[in-house]
């Protein structure tokens, strides 16, 4: 499609909009029409005529969407997707005109455009948070307009009553809005040359920690492995069966297998526990 290609720099940007905003409207007629031969015959011919016709609807649609700072050609490139979507998912037999469908598909796709990319963290997950997310400028600019101050906790309950979320959110999306990402490279004085990565604290372990610890596993592994050798064959099966499995075995499936009542498994089990701890004991202490 042409959108794609033309809308990779800002010169270009303007020159799609510009074709955009001068295409030839279509008839409900003729809509209906192309959308038949492209869900039918997958006539691309088609298809471009119906994406080009509504383009304007398009670009009308994200300048709503600037203010969240991405480019234009992106969010252009986003809603042209809605479009595609809509052209194959709408039904002639509904008898509304494509360009109340499509508005809905080219919507959806820009939000989700935005929620993904707003943000390194992600800001939406719910439906409620979208919602809050793109309209807490608008009633707060409501407010604060009506009463010219600025937004306190009695606006932010009423924006959750009207939004249907928990004024908690309403608090942590306003705190979100008002705070961009920061780089952490970025310097944290203009007298400093510190950025704020150098201050972050490195929760990881010391290569000297990492490797005291994994001595200490395979010290621990030999350990155990004498202690298991150092018991009978029938008590050292009921270890590995209750003890070292990812799935334990019962005590009644175990006495089963082994010809022996469930009580007998459990007095095998203590025992070879006691005679293990002896032995740990023993080999600790070298």
């Amino acid at each position: 499609m042409a959108f794609t290609q033309e809308t990779n720099s800002s010169a270009g940007t303007k020159s799609f909009v510009r074709h955009a905003m001068q295409e030839n409207l279509l008839s409900k007629e003729d809509e209906y029409a192309l959308i038949d031969r492209w869900q039918t015959l997958q006539d691309a011919k088609a298809l471009e005529r119906l994406i080009n016709a509504h383009s304007r609807l398009v670009v009308s649609i994200v300048q709503k969407f600037r203010p969240y700072g991405l480019p234009l050609s992106d969010l252009i490139q986003e809603g042209h997707i809605g479009l595609l979507q809509a052209a194959n998912r709408f039904e002639t037999d509904k008898d509304v005109r494509f360009s109340t469908y499509a508005t809905w598909w080219i919507k959806a796709c820009c939000q989700d455009f935005v929620l993904r990319n707003w943000s390194i963290v992600r800001t939406g997950t719910t439906a409620a948070h979208k919602s809050l997310f793109f309209n807490l400028r608008r009633l707060r600019g409501q407010i604060e307009e009506k009463t010219s101050e600025s937004l306190n906790q009695a606006g932010r309950v009423k924006i959750a009553e009207t939004l249907q979320v928990k004024v908690k959110d309403v608090e942590e999306m306003e705190v979100r809005l008002a705070a961009a990402d920061q780089s952490l490279n970025a310097i944290c004085h203009t007298d400093s040359d510190d950025a704020w990565q150098d201050f972050l604290v490195d929760t990881r372990p010391t290569p000297e920690e990492a490797a005291i610890t994994l001595n200490t596993e395979k010290q621990e592994r030999r350990w155990l492995k004498q202690a298991l050798n150092a018991l009978p064959l029938r008590e050292r099966q009921i270890i590995l069966a209750r003890k070292l499995s990812n799935t334990a075995v019962t005590l009644e499936d175990l006495g089963a297998k082994l010809g022996i009542s469930k009580e007998r498994v459990r007095q095998l089990e203590a025992r070879a526990l006691e005679r293990m701890k002896v032995v740990l004991l023993k080999v600790a202490a070298q």
